[in-house]
């Protein structure tokens, strides 16, 4: 299924404000997506909080195991008021017996909102297409746009100048972590190089509809020390991600080099932060001196998944 739907998936269900990629906000919803996330980082505790899922059931299906992505969600429906259903992919019968879009259709008559972690985008893509009911991508193989969300709220919060002539370096796999770094580069302007082993670099089509924005500049760089030199965030990801666990020793090898060490992060910008969406692998994409080190914001980052997810949720649940 073509990537060309997923900016426009929003068109194919009218009413529903789906989020698939980071296409699916303009640049403006972006930046006020990141203001309100800030805003509700504030607002958690208080009585005051703002409860716009009252009333709402959302759906969160895990195709995928998680930590974060799962209770992240549960926590933020709950916060905003909504009721959270967690339901695992092997609980139902989405695309067992039952067609994925006789899945979505069935799931638009009893939620208000879908999010989904799974494997092929694809998968998400024909949910979106059949659903009446917005639709959040909580993580494909292809893109994972509420952790890049978190980690641009981190480096927000952690630089005196924002997102103002930031530069990012992406040093490891050319993954969805990377694609997704990739389209906020290219929505928000700023700097990003990409340092990835020959083999592993991100999907041509993926650099193509960045590049057709016009915005931001995307460098691809072999050498890890050449990305990170002057950086203002050095980021990362694990060398063999889940359902590549047979791939984990030819990557180890392919991926030689490109662990962000002490003196990797050296040659980045005096007050750089490094950032990991984790789980992490001490030792092997990052040594334990950087993430458990001065100028890592990984927890922070963690946290900032809350504080996102709720801002998107009520972007994709606001009455049109």
């Amino acid at each position: 299924m073509s990537d060309s739907r997923t900016s426009t998936a929003n068109s194919s269900t009218p009413g529903a404000r789906h989020v698939l990629t980071l296409l699916d906000l303009t640049a403006s919803e972006l930046r006020s997506v990141l203001a309100r996330a800030r805003e509700y980082k504030r607002f958690r505790g208080q009585q005051a909080h703002p409860r716009p899922l009252e009333g709402k059931s959302i759906g969160v299906i895990m195709e995928k195991a998680s930590t974060r992505t799962r209770i992240s969600f549960e926590v933020g429906i709950a916060e905003l008021g909504g009721t959270c259903l967690t339901m695992r992919g092997d609980d139902m019968q989405l695309g067992r017996s039952e067609p994925l879009d006789d899945t979505a259709r069935v799931l638009s008559r009893y939620l208000h909102a879908v999010v989904i972690r799974t494997f092929g985008h694809e998968r998400l893509e024909a949910i979106a297409d059949a659903s009446s009911v917005p639709v959040i991508n909580a993580l494909t193989d292809k893109y994972h746009p509420c952790q890049v969300l978190a980690d641009l709220m981190t480096v927000i919060e952690h630089r005196k100048q924002g997102l103002d002539g930031l530069s990012v370096a992406w040093v490891g796999d050319g993954n969805n972590m990377a694609h997704s770094w990739i389209l906020a580069s290219a929505q928000l302007g700023f700097d990003l190089r990409l340092a990835c082993p020959q083999g592993y670099q991100p999907s041509a089509d993926v650099l193509a509809m960045a590049d057709q924005l016009g915005s931001g500049r995307r460098t691809r760089i072999a050498d890890p020390a050449a990305a990170v030199a002057g950086a203002h965030v050095v980021t990362t990801d694990v060398w063999a991600s889940m359902g590549q666990e047979d791939e984990a020793e030819q990557r180890r090898m392919a991926f030689s080099g490109y662990c962000v060490t002490p003196e990797l992060m050296s040659l980045a910008a005096g007050d750089a932060i490094f950032l990991h969406c984790l789980p992490a692998h001490r030792g092997e994409e990052v040594s334990a001196e950087v993430i458990d080190g001065p100028a890592s914001r990984v927890w922070d980052e963690a946290e900032n998944r809350l504080h996102a997810q709720k801002a998107l949720l009520e972007h994709a649940c606001k009455p049109r």
